[in-house]
């Protein structure tokens, strides 16, 4: 008789870390192979013993390519994994530009903790570098969308469009005639960028995203409530600062920058894309027309009113201007980047505004100045927080509660087996009462490194 189980190495009672095992009779197949980020307890995960030797597995099977779902590849080949890397050619792509932006930006960091002396370390030590990312390439291997493909012995699996960012996909997996669907990260019906996510019809196990489980996003003109941000930074004559994760988030919000300025609604002040990281990605929606909404003359109309930064001198160059201005950095949770820069310069200024456009991981800066925190701690110092702070949901590339109520309601029949993922535990169970109330489905809670077996 055939048997499986799952294991749940990540993104099991928090979000970021997305890594889920399917142990199918012989066969092991890994779901994503994400970094844990936030709180201090989450991100000594990184550098945690595997719970299987990854020179088992024969393959990984990648969603999309954010970096809580690529970004501890590097350290899996390092420690002995040498089977195919499947994914959309869009998210290896991005995958790509993200371990390899990681992997640089860790080593700097090393660099920088080591020269300034604030790290607790005697020697700071990255968690992978740019040579380990390379050893990562060669593995990749890119499946276009609805199409089988063989992961491992008796174990098949396909991809579907599921919006969020560029090449995103929720993931088919059959194996002894069951249908496990893992969802990946859910993107939004109405999305400006991207097309509404498919949605499974079949599923004898779910895994399923609670990321916004427990929110209803609020239905608002994103464009005007960015632009009425910006517009008081120049009344103020002051920096409206807005972090954004590299992929996606910092296209959409080109995009309406973009719209914003040629119809008028913001004046015509300077406007600073600061990710290199972004800059590349925002190359391949040229590359990759066929996922997305946008028309390749808009395309290269958008980048004639903004000022791309890639070199760090330019970082500073942009602070040195007296200028009302606009600047879009990385990274969207404060974890690390360009933004920081800015932050340490302009965050102890009552005119500062800083717009966040994501969601806020627990423990991380973005988090912590969400909450009200009245210092940041940035390069080893502490930052008092003066600036004025905003939260705009409505920019979520996540499917909120509502949405996935109605990505789930296409299914043919209730699954047997669901197990509710990537949420922190109110998200998660409030998502889970809903799904019971509503639809009358029972889900689990899995937590970090539990391994649950397939029912018949």
């Amino acid at each position: 008789m055939s048997h499986a189980r799952i294991h749940f190495w990540g993104a099991a009672g928090g979000v970021t870390g997305s890594k889920f095992l399917l142990e199918a009779d012989k066969s092991r197949v890994l779901i994503d192979c994400g970094m844990f980020q936030g709180l201090k307890a989450r991100r000594l995960l990184n550098r945690a013993p595997w719970p299987e030797d990854p020179s088992t597995l024969q393959a990984v099977v990648l969603t999309h390519g954010h970096l809580d779902h690529v970004g501890l590849l590097p350290r899996l080949v390092r420690d002995g994994f040498r089977g195919a890397v499947y994914g959309t050619a869009p998210t290896l792509e991005i995958a790509r530009i993200v371990l390899e932006d990681s992997a640089k930006i860790q080593e700097e960091q090393a660099e920088k903790a080591a020269a300034e002396a604030y790290s607790r370390h005697a020697k700071p030590e990255p968690l992978y570098t740019t040579d380990h990312v390379a050893l990562c390439l060669p593995l990749l291997r890119a499946v276009p969308l609805d199409h089988w493909s063989q992961a491992a012995p008796g174990v098949r699996f396909r991809f579907r469009y599921n919006g969020h960012i560029l090449g995103a996909a929720f993931v088919e997996v059959e194996h002894a005639g069951r249908r496990y669907v893992f969802s990946g990260d859910v993107g939004r019906p109405q999305d400006a960028l991207l097309f509404p996510p498919e949605r499974p019809v079949k599923a004898d196990v779910l895994l399923l995203e609670s990321t916004y489980g427990n929110v209803c996003h609020r239905e608002a003109d994103p464009g005007e409530l960015l632009a009425a941000e910006i517009r008081q930074a120049v009344r103020d004559r002051a920096t409206c600062i807005i972090p954004s994760f590299a992929v996606e988030r910092l296209q959409t919000v080109m995009y309406l920058l973009w719209q914003l300025r040629t119809s008028n609604r913001i004046p015509p002040l300077p406007i600073y894309i600061d990710s290199p990281m972004g800059i590349d990605v925002w190359s391949l929606f040229s590359r990759f027309p066929d996922w997305h909404r946008l028309p390749q003359a808009q395309l290269g109309a958008m980048g004639q009113v903004m000022d791309y930064v890639r070199h760090y001198r330019e970082t500073w160059e942009a602070l040195d201007d007296p200028r009302p201005k606009v600047v879009v950095a990385g990274s969207g949770m404060l974890t690390g980047g360009r933004v920081l820069t800015y932050l340490s310069q302009l965050l102890d200024r009552p005119q500062t505004r800083v717009v966040l456009v994501g969601f806020q991981a627990e423990g991380t800066r973005g988090r912590n100045l969400l909450d009200g925190a009245s210092e940041l701690k940035i390069f080893g110092k502490y930052i008092p927080v003066a600036a004025q702070v905003r939260h705009l949901e409505v920019l979520s590339a996540h499917a909120d509660q509502r949405e996935l109520l109605w990505w789930v309601s296409a299914l043919e029949r209730p699954p047997g087996q669901v197990f509710l993922v990537h949420g922190e535990a109110t998200a998660r169970d409030t998502l889970r009462v809903k799904l019971r109330d509503q639809l009358g489905w029972e889900a689990a809670l899995p937590e970090h490194g539990q391994v649950w077996p397939v029912t018949p």
